[in-house]
Order: C-alpha cells, then sequence, then structure tokens
C-alpha cells in the first residue's frame, strides 16, 4: 500500500511538472491520431495503404522525445499512458454523443438524408476494434520509443546534450517507435476488419514511418531547443530531485 501510494504522489507531481502546453499538444494529438485512423487514404495503389492518422501522430512522438530528454523515459511513459486515459474518456463521451437522438450539421448539406447522420454518429462513436487497436498500438510504441531514446542517449557521453546526440536519439527513436506503431495498429485492425494486405500492412508502417519521420526532422530543432530551455529554467526540478532520476541523459 505505501508503494501504491508513494507510486500515486509521483505520478500527480510529475503531471504537475510538465508544462501544461506540452500535456496539452500531446493528449490533443493522441486524440486527433486515433479518430483520424478511422479514414483510410485513396492512393490508387494497390500495395500501398495509409491512414489520416499520420497527419497529427509525428506530434505525440515529439512531445514523447521532449519528455524521455528532460524527465526520463519512465515519466515520458507515464505521460503517454495519461494521454491514452484521456483519449478513452473522449471516446467514451463521443460514444455517449453518438447514442442521443439528433442531427448533424452535414444531414442538412446532403438534402437531410438520413445516411449522413448514421455514418457521421458511426464515426464519433467508434469502433471497438479501432480503439482497442489504436490504444494497444500507441502504448507499445511509446514504451519502444521512449526506451530506444533513453538507450540511445547513454551512448553519448562526451555531449549529451549536444544537437549531435538529439538528433541521433530522437530520429531512431522515432522511426522504430513509428514503424512499431504504424504496424501494430495494421496488424490489428486494418488487416483483420479493413481487408489490408500483410503487404499493405507492411509498406503502410514503412511509409508512414518515412512521411512521419519527415515530420518531426523539420521539427526537431524546436524540440532541441524546447529541451535547452526546460534545462536552463529548472522545469521540473521537484519532480526530478525527488525521485532522484538516474535514467536521464
Amino acid at each position: 500500500m505505501q508503494k501504491i501510494r508513494k507510486f500515486f504522489s509521483d505520478y500527480r507531481l510529475l503531471l504537475g511538472s510538465v508544462p501544461s502546453v506540452t500535456v496539452c499538444l500531446f493528449v490533443l494529438s493522441v486524440f486527433a491520431m486515433n479518430l483520424l485512423a478511422n479514414k483510410s487514404i485513396d492512393l490508387n495503389v494497390d500495395w500501398l495503404a495509409l491512414d489520416c492518422g499520420i497527419i497529427v501522430s509525428w506530434v505525440a512522438f515529439l512531445c514523447m522525445d521532449i519528455l524521455t530528454k528532460h524527465f526520463g523515459p519512465k515519466a515520458a511513459t507515464l505521460i503517454s499512458v495519461f494521454a491514452i486515459a484521456v483519449n478513452l474518456l473522449f471516446c467514451l463521451v463521443m460514444y455517449i454523443a453518438g447514442l442521443i437522438g439528433g442531427t448533424w450539421g452535414a444531414f442538412y448539406d446532403y438534402g437531410e438524408l438520413a445516411v449522413v447522420n448514421d455514418a457521421l454518429d458511426g464515426t464519433f462513436k467508434g469502433t471497438w476494434y479501432v480503439v482497442l487497436g489504436s490504444t494497444v498500438a500507441f502504448v507499445v510504441s511509446a514504451v519502444v520509443n521512449n526506451f530506444t531514446n533513453w538507450g540511445i542517449g547513454k551512448a553519448f557521453h562526451a555531449r549529451p546534450d549536444g544537437i549531435g546526440a538529439y538528433i541521433c536519439r530522437t530520429y531512431v527513436s522515432t522511426a522504430i517507435g513509428q514503424f512499431v506503431d504504424n504496424l501494430t495498429f495494421a496488424l490489428l485492425v486494418s488487416h483483420f476488419f479493413f481487408g489490408w494486405t500483410i503487404v499493405q500492412c507492411l509498406t503502410c508502417a514503412a511509409t508512414g514511418m518515412v512521411a512521419e519521420l519527415l515530420c518531426e526532422a523539420i521539427f526537431s530543432p524546436l524540440g532541441y531547443a524546447i529541451c535547452k530551455r526546460w534545462k536552463a529554467e529548472g522545469v521540473g526540478s521537484a519532480y526530478l530531485n525527488k525521485i532522484n532520476i538516474k535514467e536521464q541523459v
């Protein structure tokens, strides 16, 4: 019982130590990418398939890389679990909203077609396999990304806070984490419920990884600048001092 109380005490301190803007962006990106995963992208290529979740999923990985660099992989994973919990809560809210009788704006735009209203209700309510698949995929990829990032960072003994170390740890971990995320979701959901082939699952994972890695590369200087500013300003010092974090690089 004492360990449980200490865990939640540290958890509350962590949530209070991470800047609110970062947590907000992280939670919103997780929610948005899981909602957008319901829509596939029409590429007119049989062997390639993507979903719209790739538009924002890189934001979540950018946040995780920043959190891992400053707070360590365990803390970044705990924040990831928090984001997933909030996402599931809002999925429940949207499911309840979909059950409530009423009409969406698009219902009138398309000549009051009932099928449009039903389709929107179905989309926003979500389906159990999409919610389950996206949750499992993100949790697995978060663990992989965060601890890969930390492990690579440990190899840079001379200049652990240099731009070279940051680029290496974020690019490699993001590539691996994104591939795991995309492939896990594709195998759990797209393969069994959308009829994707194994080749499509693999190409989706690889192509999505490249697309999201490019987005991460564009914004990685921002991530590095945030890490430097957090360290200079002593962000989260209360949490870091309390747990005497050893995995931080």
